[in-house]
């Protein structure tokens, strides 16, 4: 199927939790199951799965093909949940690590009630250190769990309404000019773009794209410019494009600079990499005009509830966030995405091999899924 084509798709909504946990690796993904019998009658299974993407994703980060992500699967009282974390290599995960970490708490899960989640997340909060993609595997499994329990979507177990979701990005990663423009017009259907910097030739990466569409642009530079004062010039130069908003200019540990960058740009500027969880929220409030949230950063989609709260607190604004990733995680997140100004949930719309159905967009707008859960359905 053609990108274009694709990228006008509208999700359709179901209930039915994983299958074909053993995918093959030249057909849907790349997995390696790892399973356990129950104890007290939680069942819990967890495998790596690989997603391959419609274009090579570069950043100033990294560049890749493929993206591996961890899935967990709970099953009790005749109901199953599924939840998936994309690790992220800044903070030293993978999915090896993150599918070894859910091991070491697998029989605590077992233990456990689904429905008690607050107090189950807690002791895996203290038992579990860093492997945020793990916990958020695990936190998505258990909200889908609950949902379907209860028998409700997620929006409205917290309270949401689903017409009340924002339009999401879709991100342009880095490449040639051309290659850029060629993006760019393929995400006709996507009112908002964003769009990857923080190299030398980002000017150049702009004036491109200037010429192929006036859209809105959000750019994320990825703690790309290495000064306060190239930080503060290309915020000009990017202002006067018709940028709405710019994600982490600086290092996140520069925090001074990034207050004095604060009160002088003339864009909004969303703290990513410098903001993990909530507790992050007091010490880097001056630094930003908001927070961006992903659950894979945080830990998952309760932990991020949360960090909604905090923002809101301290009087900034909230983006959610994603990795590349599948409808399994860009579903949970999506679901809170009704309390959120920005959304950038796109990471399902940049793979080939997605497994599952559940969150659509329409003109960039998200489309919930009311069946109970986060609503998959496999493909």
């Amino acid at each position: 199927m053609k990108r274009r084509a694709w990228l006008g798709w509208m999700g359709t909504a179901g209930t039915a939790g994983m299958a074909g946990m053993a995918m093959a690796f030249a057909s849907r993904a790349k997995a390696e199951p790892a399973r356990s019998g129950a104890t007290l009658g939680t069942v819990v299974e967890m495998q790596v799965v690989r997603l391959h993407l419609r274009h090579t994703w570069t950043t100033v980060m990294s560049s890749s093909e493929f993206r591996d992500v961890v899935r967990v699967q709970i099953s009790r009282d005749g109901v199953t949940g599924l939840g998936e974390g994309a690790p992220i290599p800044r903070y030293r995960e993978t999915a090896t690590s993150a599918l070894r970490a859910l091991q070491s708490v697998r029989s605590l899960v077992e233990q456990s009630d689904p429905m008690l989640h607050v107090s189950l997340l807690q002791k895996i909060q203290r038992r579990l250190p860093g492997e945020w993609a793990a916990k958020a595997a695990l936190s998505g499994a258990l909200a889908d769990w609950v949902g379907k329990r209860l028998g409700v979507p997620l929006h409205r177990y917290f309270g949401l309404d689903a017409d009340a979701t924002p339009v999401t990005t879709l991100s342009i990663g880095m490449d040639t000019p051309e290659m850029t423009q060629k993006k760019v017009q393929e995400a006709a259907d996507f009112p908002v773009l964003k769009i990857k910097l923080g190299l030398n030739h980002d000017e150049e990466t702009i004036a491109a794209i200037r010429k192929v569409t006036q859209k809105p642009l959000r750019v994320d530079v990825n703690e790309g410019w290495k000064s306060k004062e190239i930080a503060a010039r290309k915020l000009d130069v990017l202002a006067k494009q018709g940028v709405e908003l710019v994600e982490q200019p600086l290092p996140a540990a520069m925090l001074a600079e990034a207050k004095w960058l604060k009160t002088r740009s003339p864009v909004p500027i969303f703290a990513d990499e410098s903001c993990l969880a909530s507790s992050d929220i007091p010490r880097i409030a001056d630094t930003c005009h908001g927070v961006n949230i992903k659950l894979d950063k945080c830990g998952g989609v309760f932990e991020a509830r949360n960090m909604i709260a905090v923002a809101r607190a301290h009087g900034l604004r909230v983006m959610l966030g994603c990795m590349v990733s599948s409808s399994v995680s860009i579903a949970a997140a999506a679901h809170l995405s009704p309390l959120a100004d920005v959304a950038d949930l796109d990471g399902f719309l940049l793979i080939q091999n997605d497994t599952h159905e559940s969150v659509g967009t329409r003109r960039g707008k998200l489309i919930l899924s009311d069946r109970p859960g986060l609503g998959l359905v496999p493909r």
